[in-house]
């Protein structure tokens, strides 16, 4: 019974403690949409692989994964429109989507593989991209009857 009790509180610290939610990021579509992620890196010893991936960051790894790094520079990629445009080497693996689309809206995982036993840094960040309004009134239309 000890033994079953250990492991569901293990799993439960597991599931709940490492990952936070990073941030809301919104954009318009066709803009360039830049999705915050950094970690601390005092030495070249720090500098480490990550990914970002869609979907909530998984126990390991990242599920459908969009950008592998190796802490230098980006090892894989898999759509054209997501780049890291940051120093890499200096800790800033900020997710830049290029010509945002509606479909790019939803959860995104940085994770950062740190060593050591489940030390790895993991963030879920929001996102969500908005077609452009279109206004009915005319701005020429206004402006023509304040001069006539």
């Amino acid at each position: 019974h000890l033994y079953a009790l250990c492991s569901t509180t293990i799993f439960v610290f597991l599931s709940t403690g490492p990952t936070v939610l990073g941030s809301l990021v919104k954009g318009k579509v066709g803009q360039s949409v830049t999705v915050p992620c950094f970690y601390t890196v005092r030495g070249a010893q720090d500098i480490t692989s990550m990914c970002w991936g869609r979907g909530r960051c998984p126990s390991s790894k990242c599920y459908q994964p969009i950008i592998w790094t190796d802490g230098q520079r980006v090892t894989e990629r898999y759509n054209s429109r997501y780049i890291l445009k940051g120093n890499l080497s200096m800790g800033d693996v900020s997710l830049t989507i290029m010509n945002a689309e509606e479909e790019d809206s939803g959860i995104y995982c940085c994770r950062v593989e740190i060593s050591g036993l489940f030390n790895d840094q993991r963030t879920n960040h929001e996102v969500v991209i908005e077609k452009e309004r279109i206004s009915t009134a005319s701005p020429h239309t206004y402006t023509s009857e304040q001069t006539s």
